[in-house]
Formats: structure tokens, sequence, C-alpha cells
């Protein structure tokens, strides 16, 4: 059965045999695991997992691809197919006893983002991640401090997961081709966070505001929050840009801003 890929969903299939070997050894998925698929295409990942776990859950929003999937891998093992938006599931539904899920997938570069933030919510019941995505995207969620990559996106991310990028994989390995080279990243959200932030909402406001005008510094950015002689008190240098604090550093800055809010 062919199918014709669709821009609306963001499809790229994988075909590259070597690709396809190269992303399920870095999933290593093992008999008892519980993972979930977003995303399967055409299967080209789908069956190899199947085939080591026997029984699989897959994501899918593009009815079309169903009878695909269903023809393709009939003899393989259980295929359970969710025919539903990824951005709107509820993941805690495929979640039996205590198990954590393992989630992978080649995302749409035009949902990456904010589906990365909704499973973020589900950190509770997240082992690990595997996901395809540009690699400009994975270049900023694994950014370091002192990067031009470092930004909003690698301070929220890197709060919530370990992240690292794996390999880079070129247009050539799908259909159609992409005009950017994408990359693979592994994600372990963090059940224990170094320095929690005491308002999330406040956290993630500190650092879009630090970023929006990253040129500026943290005394011009932060002027209306926090006085100079505060963020000195921290240890952080007012006169530096957002691209040099860690993590832990923006933590500190909203808590402390929480905390002047409330005197």
């Amino acid at each position: 059965m062919k199918h014709q890929a669709r821009k609306r969903f963001g499809q790229n299939f994988l075909h590259d045999p070597g690709t396809i070997q190269k992303i399920v050894h870095a999933i290593d998925p093992r008999p008892g695991d519980h993972i979930v698929e977003i995303g399967p295409g055409m299967g080209a990942i789908t069956k190899h997992l199947l085939k080591a776990l026997g029984t699989l859950d897959v994501i899918e929003i593009d009815r079309d691809l169903i009878p695909i999937l269903e023809e393709e891998l009939a003899d393989i093992g259980e295929l359970n197919i969710n025919n539903v938006d990824a951005l709107k599931f509820d993941f805690n539904t495929l979640v039996k006893d205590d198990e954590k899920l393992r989630i992978v997938g080649n995302l749409p570069y035009n949902i990456s983002t904010p589906l990365l933030f909704h499973l973020i919510k589900f950190r509770d019941i997240i082992k690990d991640m595997h996901f395809m995505l540009q690699k400009e995207v994975v270049d900023r969620l694994t950014a370091e401090p002192n990067s031009s990559d470092y930004g909003r996106l690698s301070v929220m991310a890197q709060y919530h997961c370990e992240t690292e990028r794996l390999f880079i994989v070129g247009p050539g390995a799908f259909n159609p081709r992409p005009k950017v080279d994408s990359a693979i990243v592994q994600l372990h959200p963090r059940h224990k966070i170094d320095v929690v932030a005491k308002d999330y909402t406040r956290f993630r406001e500190l650092v879009t505001k630090c970023f929006t005008q990253r040129r500026k510094t943290l005394r011009n950015n932060l002027k209306n929050i926090l006085s100079s002689e505060q963020i000195m008190s921290l240890g952080i240098d007012p006169s530096a840009r957002a691209e040099t604090l860690t993590v832990n550093q923006f933590v500190e800055l909203a808590n402390l801003a929480c905390e002047q809010s409330a005197s």
C-alpha cells in the first residue's frame, strides 16, 4: 500500500536501513519495556521495536496510515494503535501498575517543541525518551552555557531532563527529503531536581524575559524584578548576559524574585 506524505502532518518517512538500525540500537528495546512510539509513519522503526518487544503502543494522527501499519506488521506482534493527536493525549492512560514508559519517535518539526513540553508534564511516568528532531532543535536542547545555541529551550528542557545528542541524520535518510539535517536526542527525566523552582510560572517567565533580549545584561533585563545588589547576593554578576548562567542560577534568581514579591 502506498501513502503520500502530508505536509500538514509534517511527514518525512525514514527509509535508510543503516539509520534505522542505528536508531533501534540507540533505543535498545528489551523484553518487558513498555515503549510508546509517536508517529510510526510507515513502520520503519516500529517493526524492529515490535520484533524485540512482542507488543507495542503507537500514537498516529493520520488515520490513512493505520491500515498500512496493520497490514505490514500483522504477523510480527501485538500493535496497539491510538489514532489521536499526541499533543492532546493523556499518557497516564497507557501506564499499568508502577511501570515507566519509554517514549520514542520521529517527531514532525512543526510540533516538536510543544510536544516535548507536553511530554514533560508526564515525566514522573517516563523512564527515557529518544526522538528524531531537527538538528537545530537538538542543538538547543543540549546546549551548554556560553554557547550561541543556549537559550530558553535549553534551560527549560534541562531543568526537567538530562539531554544528550546522539548522532546526526542527513536529509537523504528520508522520503521526502527535508531541507535540513536531523539528529537523535536522548532525554532522561530528572526525578530529583537539584534546585526546585518555588513558582514554576515565575521561573518560566523570568527565563523568557532574560532571553527575549539576550544581548542585554541581567541588570537591564531584570531591573523591574531584582536589583543589582540582589542579583549579586546569589554570587551572580549583574553585568552578565543570560547565556552565561546555569539552569540552577536561573532557578535561584526566580526563587529570590518570589521571596521579594512576597515580602
